[in-house]
């Protein structure tokens, strides 16, 4: 007996040698196929996030949910001001079982009343990013279908802008503001105040499934015109478990600083009533006030985005950076190098990198805490949740298929582009009175005649120990000298430049010349100027020749989105012309091996040939 004990144990050591992740890998599967379970059983029972929250109501009345500066609202408080909130529609009589109401207004416990009154008479919340303005704005609330808008009283001139148009649509509109003297325009507040608090009746929403619409959320537009996704009350469940995956406990206290009007942001909200835990609103991020309002609230768990992290390293070193509660860190877009400085500043928090879209059917976690991975690539994970990594033409903007009109896998450590298919237990619903865009995101025939895969924009390369890494998105990867150049791997070893603080790269095109040529918006750190000649060196140590910037514009300040995302759209069309942009100009002149001035001689040179790039 006691041999074959000792023969397992040395098979089984054996194994975990060659396969160290395996149990990890294993554990993730279940805990997917665990959450889909869960998915569907609320789907059976039609159990939604509402209900949930209800249930806590009950079990946890006086518990806190919000902290808001230094206000707090605990979960009854919570069901007393959404139920006041959903009487105001109701008596107002512009709302009724269906509708939509657009929500536009930043991160404030009232945006959570409003969108829970929403839920609770059965109507969807399109939930407009509160930056957007003018044609914008008007375009973002009709494709939602909007009936109703409620704004911030800060956005009241906004909304004037656009009052005319908004009449002429029979939007019924309401200002959060005790008082309005703008005609047309009604205050919500005075409406709230004086409506009841009772619960509000289940009849009220009886109609509602887990595949009907909780809220619109839109995309951030970083490479065009935001579109609506459709988030189901399925959907909401699926994104809100994202929480329990990543380690989060009922005795986790959650920090939120992103914006609500965006998944990344609403997500920290549902997944805290999922956990039953509070929740602390920041009306906007600030790196300076992040880890005092850390310590403040006891915060165990914060979420990033983008540049957060970053931002949250630049800042100046104190004694305290380790002196706080936060055990995990849960988010996406974290550079290793940053992570690295980030865990050696601030402590050994633990960090949960995470890969999905707003509008998409597929989620990794980096479970392993590798730096710089989005996830694992396991024969188990892709058999349960299917995806493939396929060969991808940057030319053409299409997957590359073989004579039989299939696509392609790409070998280890290729870029390509991630598909997932789309099933009955892993939908996508698409976008909102956009039937053109959401077929745009359907690939059919992938690897059989008749299958449908959501095609993400992503290209991810996969290395030899089956880590999953993110290369670049589709449409900001380009050609030139007949080679790709993926922008997020320019950016970051641009970024390494002493004297570059934020990089945004981008290709433009060139007359005559095939592909599109490398350009970069940056921005310099304080009190440091732009080193040409150092940038020149660093770029020509670090980078291939086809992948350096043949343009550098130096930028004030990058444009980004309320969630930090770079926005590429406008610098692209700006091109490099000095006579239309008004930023310092500067042109890769190899032959003095420095980064000089791009002067209106220079640039026609270039134009005609003369100065060949």
């Amino acid at each position: 007996m006691l041999v074959w004990i000792v023969c397992a144990a040395l098979i089984v050591f054996g194994v975990l040698l060659r396969h160290p992740y395996l149990f990890q890998d294993v554990q993730y599967v279940l805990t997917k196929i665990k959450v889909r379970r869960f998915v569907l059983k609320c789907m059976r029972t039609n159990y939604s996030i509402l209900d949930r929250f209800l249930d806590l109501v009950k079990t946890q009345p006086q518990k806190t949910l919000i902290y808001f500066k230094d206000e707090m609202f605990t979960y009854r408080e919570a069901d007393i001001l959404s139920n006041k909130a959903a009487r105001a529609f109701l008596q107002a009589g512009c709302v009724k079982e269906g509708d939509t109401v657009a929500l536009f207004l930043g991160n404030q416990p009232m945006f959570l009343w409003l969108w829970l009154g929403l839920m609770k008479i059965g109507c969807a919340g399109a939930l407009l990013n509160s930056n957007i303005r003018s044609k914008s704005l008007l375009r973002c609330l009709n494709c939602s279908g909007a009936t109703t808008l409620v704004a911030a009283e800060e956005l009241l001139d906004a909304v004037k802008d656009v009052l005319p148009h908004l009449h002429e649509q029979q939007i019924t509109v309401f200002i959060l503001a005790d008082r309005c003297e703008t005609a047309g325009v009604e205050s919500f507040i005075h409406k709230m105040n004086q409506a009841s608090s009772e619960p509000i009746p289940k009849e009220l929403r009886s109609h509602l499934t887990m595949q009907s619409p909780a809220a619109y959320i839109y995309t951030s537009g970083t490479t065009g015109l935001p579109k609506a996704a459709v988030i189901t009350y399925s959907r909401v469940w699926g994104m809100s478990l994202l929480l329990a995956t990543s380690g989060v406990n009922s005795k986790d206290v959650i920090y939120d600083a992103l914006p609500l009007y965006h998944s990344t942001g609403l997500l920290v909200f549902t997944g805290a009533i999922e956990r039953g835990i509070p929740v602390v609103l920041r009306s906007k991020f600030s790196a300076s006030q992040f880890w005092d309002d850390c310590r403040k609230y006891n915060v165990t768990v914060i979420q990033y985005i983008g540049e957060t992290i970053r931002y949250l390293c630049n800042t100046p070193q104190k004694l305290s950076d380790k002196n706080h509660k936060v055990r995990l860190a849960i988010g996406n877009g974290i550079r290793a190098d940053v992570w690295r400085d980030f865990v050696r500043r601030f402590g050994e928090i633990q960090i949960r990198e995470f890969y999905g879209a707003t509008e998409g059917n597929f989620a990794l976690l980096n479970y392993s805490s590798k730096m710089g991975a989005l996830g694992r690539h396991t024969f188990l994970h892709k058999m349960c949740f299917p995806y493939a990594v396929i060969k991808y033409d940057i030319d053409k903007e299409e997957p590359l298929r073989d004579s039989s009109g299939f696509c392609m896998e790409v070998d280890k450590g290729e870029p390509g582009l991630l598909v997932t298919e789309i099933t009955a237990k892993a939908p996508f619903i698409g976008y909102v009175r956009d039937l053109n865009q959401t077929e745009k995101k359907k690939l059919h025939n992938v690897f059989k005649k008749g299958d449908l895969y959501f095609n993400t924009g992503d290209l991810l390369r996969i290395d030899e120990d089956n880590f999953m890494y993110f290369h670049d998105r589709v449409g900001d990867t380009f050609r030139w000298k007949g080679e790709n150049v993926a922008t997020a791997e320019v950016a970051d070893i641009l970024v390494l430049a002493d004297c570059v603080k934020e990089a945004n790269v981008y290709g433009v095109k060139v007359p005559g010349q095939e592909g599109r040529a490398g350009m970069a918006a940056v921005t310099l750190k304080d009190g440091l100027k732009f080193d040409s000649t150092a940038v020149f060196k660093h770029v020509e140590d670090f980078l291939p020749s086809y992948a350096r910037p043949r343009f550098m514009r130096i930028q004030r300040s990058l444009d980004i989105t309320g969630t930090f995302k770079l926005i590429k759209t406008k610098v692209v069309e700006q091109g490099f012309n000095p006579n239309d942009v008004t930023d310092p100009l500067y042109f890769l002149n190899e032959k003095e091996k420095n980064y000089t001035p791009l002067t209106p001689d220079v640039f026609d040179s270039v134009i005609s040939g003369d100065i060949k790039i």
